[in-house]
């Protein structure tokens, strides 16, 4: 069972849809890990912990591919990915 129930904003889904079935299939696999384990440094997958747009905010890399970026609701017991973006826009986003 899930340790956190996984949330994701409209922006973030219409985005997974228009994906092709393969990279559709490897976002959504990529974010289920976020519901056994959000935080970085444990569990799986590329996470780590910014600042975006002056907002404390957690992300999450998809491949080499995509970013998704998170936020953890530990009062909620839930993790809310906020939108998906290709990883060049993302890096530009928070300045890598």
């Amino acid at each position: 069972m899930a340790a956190y129930n996984l949330l994701v904003e409209r922006d973030a889904l219409e985005f997974i849809d228009d994906l092709d079935e393969k990279s559709e299939r490897i976002c959504k696999e990529n974010l289920k890990k976020l519901e056994d384990e959000p935080y970085p440094g444990r569990g799986k997958g590329d996470k780590e912990k910014l600042t975006v747009d002056g907002e404390e905010v957690y992300r999450l890399h998809i491949g080499r591919t995509f970013t998704a970026f998170y936020e953890i609701l530990e009062d909620e017991n839930a993790v809310r990915v906020l939108e998906i973006l290709p990883i060049d826009e993302a890096h530009d986003r928070y300045g890598y």
